[in-house]
This record gives structure tokens, sequence and C-alpha cells, in this order.
């Protein structure tokens, strides 16, 4: 895909997709937003996958979750952004 001056890119994308979700993000970010999955099939199928997601698990909050469920996903969540961090610098 063909990046534009102005669009957003893939990474961009998935870092926005719950403001998406939630309409918070304003119009201007919303189009670039909408133009982009437009244009990336993958994007598409990402943003089509988390809708999904939301729309199965539904509404879970931090008092729902049994607490060593909850530690477990903190545990990956943790690793996930020590990598992430590694991987960025």
């Amino acid at each position: 895909m063909t990046q534009l001056p102005g669009d957003i890119t893939c990474r961009e994308l998935v870092e926005l997709v719950t403001e998406y979700f939630e309409g918070a993000l304003d119009r201007a970010d919303r189009r670039r937003f909408e133009k982009h999955i437009a244009a990336c099939v993958n994007c598409a199928a990402y943003v089509d996958q988390m809708r999904q997601t939301v729309t199965a698990v539904g509404h879970l909050d931090e008092q729902s979750l049994d607490p060593a469920a909850r530690e477990e996903l903190m545990g990956v969540f943790r690793n996930w952004r020590r990598e992430r961090i590694s991987a960025d610098s």
C-alpha cells in the first residue's frame, strides 16, 4: 500500500482501533482511519476480527475476572510490553 502524506500507517491504526470503536476519534482521524481500512485488506481484516472479539466477549471489567486469570493476563501483557520496548530500542 502506498503511504501518502497525512495517511495513517498500519501501526497507527492498531493503536487507534479502541478509540475508533468507542467513537472517540475526531472527524479527521476517523476519516483517515476509514480511508486506511478501505484500502488495506490486512487492516480491514484486523478491524473485523477486533469487532468480532468485542461482540463475542461483551463487556469485561477487572472485577469480573478471577484473580488468577487477572494475574496471568497481566503477566502476558508485561512480557509483551517488555518485548515491544526491546524491539523498538
